[in-house]
């Protein structure tokens, strides 16, 4: 299954399959002809998600996660309030769960039925989100999926999936890795991964940048 670890939701948000690109480009083609959307104002749309908003937003809720026990223990509580204040809600981000990995519980988010995903922290979703393959083999077989991914979870770890909706979104907080001590809460930011936060991939360890 492709997938890749890059920080960036523009390395692969836009990389769709020849099919499904022609499918979407019809039905913008359709919708436009008929004046339900606004072609200037769908491309801003991606460019705020793509290039403003990003996974930035998540990536520092989770660095302030792993500094600030009391912020911890508040996001994991009432995430709602807690992102209302820092400005992170609104369109695909009401109702957010955050979900904390542990040594003993791993976290794995997919949308069974369509591709939601809180775009406010996250940005937009990959292609291989919203891909059918993944749709259907995260929830029948989670750990050989993450190993596909070269992503390897303990067989003493348990895996648990969690199916995103229009209702609920989550967001995963990964565990902080070691060699973080005394890292500033950028710098740590800088080590959060977008899949970190779906449960498909581990922060950046630091010196390394290939995660």
């Amino acid at each position: 299954m492709p997938h890749d670890n890059h920080n960036s939701p523009n390395d692969e948000s836009s990389d769709l399959p020849d099919e499904m690109t022609l499918r979407v480009k019809s039905l913008e083609t359709i919708l436009t002809k008929k004046g339900l959307i606004d072609p200037k104002t769908l491309d801003e749309i991606i460019d705020f998600y793509s290039n403003k908003v990003g996974p930035q937003n998540g990536a520092y809720v989770v660095a302030k996660s792993w500094t600030d026990d009391k912020f911890r223990t508040q996001i994991l509580k009432d995430p709602d309030k807690v992102l209302k204040e820092l400005g992170f809600f609104g369109r695909q981000g009401e109702h957010v769960v955050v979900l904390e990995n542990t040594t003993e519980v791993h976290n794995l988010v997919v949308c069974t039925l369509c591709s939601c995903y809180p775009w406010p922290l996250l940005g937009l979703p990959p292609s291989w989100y919203k891909s059918d393959e993944y749709r259907s083999r995260s929830v029948r077989e989670p750990r050989e999926v993450l190993r596909e991914f070269g992503f390897n979870i303990p067989d003493e770890q348990s895996i648990k999936v969690w199916d995103s909706t229009a209702e609920i979104r989550y967001l995963v907080l990964p565990m902080r890795p070691e060699g973080t001590h005394g890292m500033s809460l950028e710098e740590l930011s800088s080590l959060v991964t977008r899949d970190s936060m779906i449960g498909a991939g581990n922060p950046i360890s630091p010196g390394r940048t290939d995660e």
